[in-house]
């Protein structure tokens, strides 16, 4: 794969930019177990935009079949939150990209949070 990761280049990309590293039927994962698309993937990735954090990402591994890719990568969003208090986010994600006849790598899955399991609800025990 000629490009590692479809968009960490820039540590805070654009809303624009991110938006051009996705295939146009995306499937993101902005919590474990919660899927979006369309107009909902984009208002998820403005939440993670917001913090106005960088993402610092390392590729652990990357399996590529014709124009599929498996990427599994190391993701770290730390720095001073909104409130002025320390704000770290990481995590490893398994995501799915797909080369263009223009030969760019776009998202067909973005799963950040990779195998994590979701949040399990509390149940009432009376």
């Amino acid at each position: 794969m000629g490009q590692q990761i479809p968009f960490p280049e820039h540590p805070q990309p654009s809303p624009d930019a991110l938006a051009r590293v996705y295939e146009a039927d995306a499937v993101f994962v902005p919590r474990p177990g919660v899927r979006t698309t369309g107009k909902a993937l984009e208002a998820a990735n403005a939440d993670f935009l917001a913090l106005g954090l960088p993402i610092s990402v390392r590729t652990r591994h990357t399996y590529t079949v014709d124009d599929i890719a498996l990427l599994i990568v190391d993701w770290v969003i730390d720095g001073p939150g909104p409130d002025g208090k320390r704000l770290r986010r990481e995590g490893t994600a398994t995501d799915v990209a797909r080369r263009g006849p223009d030969g760019l790598w776009r998202y067909l899955i973005d799963n950040p949070f990779g195998t994590a399991r979701p949040p399990v609800e509390a149940t009432d025990a009376g």
